[in-house]
């Protein structure tokens, strides 16, 4: 039951920040937002584990893979897609993030020794085309001859990182690493990296103090950040990376029913046919069928 919650919780917290993401553009450069955001939630969770009396000391060799995990995590997947985002429409960007579902099958099987599940490769099949039919408008305005390319390119590179970063965050929990201080030092290490990519190419560190940006800001840093990855990167060491990364497949639906009402957007038929393919995938990835235990006992 619980890793249901920490399933649907995913899948709502993320599905809720396309619009807030949306509110961050203007004023302020896009790196510093991400700058601000991860430094704003580092603190709190430094902040929270301290009142709680939860140890942060680390050791010195971990704090290597907890880095490596903070910059592909926090900084290069969130630099590399919001720059191809720049070249892309938005629903092409939902369709290239949910890549990271094979790439973490890839990537298990790689570098942690997991072997990849026959149904839930199935499973993405499905979610995958699913995602393609409900943007299959933005994938026929595909033009590559408009820089759309570059921005594919950077999308997946992105996405790649994003999968990486899976990894590493497994590979934490495997070495008896908890999720909130792992997510505290991971987001430091990520705000760093992203705040010297800010400096390096001398962009200009800007703040908007409206209530628009600011509110968005704080919004993403808890329930985005903190309660957002807190719950994927717990669900991740519980049920595999594979099986958690499938979540990217349906939250992209979240936004849009949050678009319905906040941007006036109107479902189709094509639409309702992905989100069925989405919702088919979503069993065969995380229902275990009960006619197939029996047939494995006997």
């Amino acid at each position: 039951m619980q890793t249901l919650l920490l399933y649907i919780g995913i899948v709502l917290i993320w599905g809720a920040t396309w619009l807030p993401v949306k509110l961050q553009l203007g004023v302020v450069p896009p790196a510093v937002s991400v700058a601000y955001r991860f430094w704003l939630a580092a603190a709190i969770l430094f902040a929270w584990c301290l009142l709680r009396g939860l140890p942060l000391r680390l050791p010195l060799a971990r704090h290597g893979h907890v880095a490596l995990m903070g910059v592909t995590l926090f900084c290069t997947n969130f630099m590399l897609i919001y720059h191809g985002t720049q070249y892309l429409p938005s629903g092409l960007v939902a369709i290239v993030f949910s890549m990271i579902v094979p790439m973490n099958m890839a990537n298990g099987a790689i570098f942690l020794g997991r072997p990849i599940d026959r149904r839930v490769a199935v499973g993405a099949v499905f979610g995958l085309a699913g995602i393609s039919v409900t943007f299959w408008s933005d994938i026929l305005a595909f033009d590559p001859t408009s820089g759309a390319s570059l921005g594919l390119l950077l999308c997946l590179l992105g996405t790649y990182s994003a999968s990486l970063g899976n990894m590493l965050s497994a590979k934490n929990q495997m070495a008896g690493l908890p999720v909130l201080q792992g997510n505290a030092w991971g987001m430091g290490y990520g705000a760093l990296a992203v705040t010297l990519y800010v400096l390096v190419m001398q962009q200009p560190i800007l703040f908007d103090p409206s209530p628009v940006y600011a509110g968005s800001l704080v919004f993403l840093a808890v329930v985005g950040s903190i309660f957002g990855f807190g719950c994927y990167l717990t669900l991740l060491g519980r049920i595999g990376p594979e099986r958690a990364a499938y979540s990217s497949v349906l939250y992209p639906i979240v936004a849009l029913g949050i678009s319905t009402f906040a941007e006036d957007y109107h479902w189709t038929p094509r639409v309702f046919a992905g989100l069925a393919l989405i919702l088919f995938g979503n069993l065969l990835v995380l229902v275990r069928w009960p006619l197939r235990k029996k047939a494995a006992a006997a």
